[in-house]
């Protein structure tokens, strides 16, 4: 996956969290599990990073972002799992903010 397309479905996952409106509880869940892989991508990338390299961490991103989501749920609203894909775009779309070499 090259880095255009990275950053064409994180933006999507931002876009998509910014559609949702900030005053529902929905909302407020969603920003807590970004927030909680942000602090993951933090520990697993670390602070000075290209998005060539946030790319390739976002390849095998899949199973680790569930772990973090589902660790992050209550167990009753663990049907909020079905937004890990949006969560994790969203979360890479942030932390590449970040990038030694981002532009918007």
């Amino acid at each position: 996956m090259s880095v255009d397309v990275a950053r064409h479905q994180w933006e999507e996952g931002v876009r998509g969290i910014a559609r949702t409106a900030p005053e529902e509880p929905r909302y407020r869940h969603l920003s807590l599990l970004v927030d909680a892989v942000v602090d993951e991508l933090r520990r697993r990338v670390g602070q000075t990073y290209s998005l060539a390299e946030l790319a390739s961490v976002y390849r095998g991103s899949e199973d680790w972002v569930r772990d973090v989501v589902r660790d992050s749920t209550p167990a009753k609203a663990q049907a909020g799992i079905r937004d890990v894909a949006l969560v994790q775009d969203a979360a890479f779309g942030r932390y590449a903010r970040g990038a030694t070499d981002y532009r918007p």
